[in-house]
């Protein structure tokens, strides 16, 4: 098995061409999870925040498929599209500057920004986020969820939940920098109140344009940057009165620019670098 390994702001990932390589068994959801667990881990894999898979489709230009090191499969993840995006154009699977990519969360939109004919950055219409509480999900009364009471265990957190494809749940804390995340993401994370889940953003205010996140990421712990989750704490900023609708998000990867749209569409803009490629000799499962 060939891939790329590629990251956005340090949030990495092993990219496999499967519309090039059609030996492999992307029809076996099974074989891709322990696949996932296998190529993810750390020390006995390449080592990975994800497993990124580019394959055909009948609705858009490309379909892209995810699956977390420990073999769930998200809806969709902002960094991984910005390289799946720049890997299309750059290879040639695509000749227009603004792809249509079909995920689990719907037909996304990353538009490659070419400078001197080189990929500078990729812009990407992430939608429009869903605000409430049933499409979160995340169980209670209808409506939004914002600055809503969350009793864990013996802690009480102030949360706004947004989906922007996949579930968010954002806290706003003084320091961001003091929070004990692998301690409290995954008592979030897998709290009753989430049906499916969350990734969980620890946000700290800097001004009216920008901000410091955060995150513990759904089915991968914490990592150094989250483009959906950077998409959610933006519109959660907006929705608290903290920022307007243009934000910077400093993670630790690096800063993502998020534009909350009067069409009410997210617009993200980043980096995607490709780190090397390599070649996998895969074992019978």
């Amino acid at each position: 098995m060939q891939f790329t390994k590629v990251h956005g702001l340090g949030n990495d990932f092993v990219l496999v061409d499967c519309t090039r390589q059609p030996h492999l068994p992307v029809d076996r959801d099974d074989l891709l999870a322990e696949a996932a667990r296998r190529i993810c881990h750390r020390h006995f894999g390449v080592g990975a925040d994800g497993l990124v898979l580019i394959l055909p489709s009948e609705k858009a230009h490309l379909r892209m498929r995810i699956f977390n090191p420990d073999g769930s499969e998200p809806e969709m993840c902002g960094n991984a599209i910005r390289c799946f995006a720049r890997y299309a154009y750059e290879k040639g699977l695509v000749k227009e500057e603004e792809i249509t990519v079909e995920t689990l969360a719907g037909i996304i939109r990353p538009r490659v920004v070419v400078q001197d004919g080189k990929v500078t950055g990729v812009r990407v219409d992430m939608g429009e986020p869903r605000l409430e509480r049933h499409l979160i999900p995340m169980n209670g009364p209808p409506g939004r969820v914002v600055n809503e009471v969350l009793e864990v265990e013996d802690r009480s957190y102030r949360v706004t939940a947004v989906s922007m494809g996949n579930p968010h749940c954002v806290i706003f804390t003084d320091d961001a920098s003091a929070v004990s995340l692998a301690e409290v993401g995954p008592l979030i994370e897998n709290h009753p109140a989430f049906p499916a889940r969350t990734n969980v953003e620890f946000v700290q205010v800097v001004n009216s344009q920008e901000i410091i996140m955060r995150v513990w990421e759904r089915g991968a712990g914490e990592t150094l940057a989250c483009g959906t989750g950077a998409c959610a704490s933006a519109v959660a900023a907006v929705l608290n009165g903290y920022t307007g609708r243009r934000v910077t998000v400093h993670l630790a990867g690096g800063d993502l620019l998020i534009e909350w749209e009067d069409n009410n569409h997210v617009y993200m803009t980043g980096q995607a670098e490709f780190v090397f490629t390599g070649e996998l000799l895969i074992e019978p499962y």
